[in-house]
């Protein structure tokens, strides 16, 4: 029986501090959440100063017309190119923030391009993988996706 509780008792241990390893700090969520809120204010002011702040160096980004753009540089030029040329207003509304790990989050939301040419909007889903670094979190990847009709049934 000594045996067992000794090891029962060195098992939770374990199971506590591997659990803390992954535990996010108060305030992650709202920061992570506060980034998402910097990149949309970024781009709808076509800074990119502020854009290219909010990245990591080797920072990705995968957009809905299957452009990826790769490295912190060809996200900014990419982004700044896209703002320019759509126009129209962006939001993207988080719907949930998941902790991967301690320095790692996954955003995901609703994201809404309205006032386009002709009045149109356009909807879609973006996920944001971010990282936590010695200067705070940082977007390291972006992957925008463009809901697909539902296939024909057979």
């Amino acid at each position: 029986m000594k045996k067992f509780s000794g090891k029962l008792l060195t098992g939770a241990a374990c199971f506590f501090f591997a659990a803390s390893l992954y535990a996010q700090k108060p305030g992650d969520e709202a920061a992570v959440r506060e980034i998402v809120k910097r990149y949309v204010d970024a781009r709808e002011h076509q800074d990119p100063k502020a854009v290219e702040a909010l990245f990591t160096s080797d920072a990705d980004q995968l957009v809905s017309s299957g452009e990826w753009r790769k490295g912190r540089g060809e996200v900014v030029k990419g982004t700044m190119a896209s703002s320019q040329s759509t126009g129209g207003n962006r939001t993207i509304t988080v719907e949930s923030v998941r902790f991967i790990a301690a320095d790692v989050a996954l955003a995901d939301g609703r994201y809404e391009l309205t006032g386009l040419a002709g009045g149109q909007t356009r909807k879609m889903w973006t996920t944001l993988l971010m990282k936590r670094g010695p200067d705070g979190w940082r977007i390291a990847a972006i992957r925008n996706m463009l809901p697909a009709a539902p296939a024909p049934s057979r």
